[in-house]
């Protein structure tokens, strides 16, 4: 029979194990799985809707977003052309010495938990800066940029040497 002591010491054993099963998930636990994005544009004052569901009415214009997650931001103005911008989600430095922590460690666990939670990621660019054009501003940006393209395409050596 056992007593009602040994019982308790083995719950707390059990509840000690079943905690240091989450220490491992270093990068959720110092980077969290959410991030601030912000976004600016000259002129300031447009408007902002993600892929993602997030939205503000003017810029600049700060969010909490999830880290896992890459998005498309809008940016748009009452007489500019918007913006598109993909903003892209990969391991940090930071989410990579997290990941680092887990292996030495021994925290298989906590690796997975931080991979699938985006802890070890950054959304980038960020902050996003984005210049919106006139249509006669982004006409002529459109122009110089095929009269670019045009210039370093003969410009390089035949035969691609």
């Amino acid at each position: 029979m056992i007593s009602s002591r040994t019982a308790r010491i083995g719950a707390r054993v059990l509840a000690l194990a079943a905690a240091a099963l989450t220490l491992p998930a270093c990068a959720t636990i110092t980077r969290g799985s959410s991030q601030e994005f912000t976004v600016e544009s000259t002129p300031p004052g447009a408007r902002v809707s993600t892929s993602n569901g997030f939205q503000c009415d003017a810029t600049p214009c700060t969010f909490r977003m999830p880290r896992k997650d890459a998005f498309r931001a809008s940016i748009s103005m009452d007489g500019y052309v918007t913006q598109e911008v993909q903003i892209k989600s990969g391991i940090s430095g930071e989410g990579a010495a997290g990941l680092a922590g887990n292996v030495i460690f021994g925290g298989v666990v906590g690796a997975v938990v931080d991979g699938t939670s985006g802890a070890m990621n950054d959304l980038t660019p960020n902050p996003l800066i984005v210049t919106l054009r006139t249509p006669a501003e982004e006409a002529a940006w459109q122009d110089s940029e095929r009269a670019r393209l045009a210039s370093a395409a003969s410009a390089a050596p035949a035969g691609g040497q």
